[in-house]
């Protein structure tokens, strides 16, 4: 092989590296943007079925839990479009779900004799 046959196979490589990433860059930003919109669905349900209050505490909850907070977002919009809740959830209701679901915390008490 010549040093002409090797650099043409390396520009031909270079190119197709290229390629392949400007592909999957595409892909990437069409999942960003599906992504996205899912959010924004998302959120305009959770804006229906939560009052202010409750919804503050769910993003508190999201930013100490974020997988457990997706996932009870998940749970709660199941219900609504199921028609099992009756009217937006207060506070004090979401309070009660989150209790439901959350693991219960042993309590251990050491005693010394």
């Amino acid at each position: 092989m010549g040093d002409d046959e090797l650099n043409e196979l390396r520009r031909r490589r270079m190119e197709d590296l290229q390629r392949q990433q400007q592909q999957q860059g595409a892909v990437d930003e069409e999942l960003a943007h599906q992504r996205q919109q899912q959010d924004a669905q998302i959120h305009m349900i959770l804006m229906q079925i939560l009052e202010p209050e409750a919804r503050e505490r769910l993003n508190t909850i999201k930013l100490t839990r974020p997988e457990f907070a997706k996932g009870f977002e998940q749970q709660l919009i199941i219900l609504a479009q199921s028609g099992r809740l009756n009217g937006k959830i207060s506070d004090e209701m979401l309070k009660k779900l989150l209790a439901q679901l959350m693991p219960q915390k042993k309590d251990y008490k050491i005693t010394r004799k």
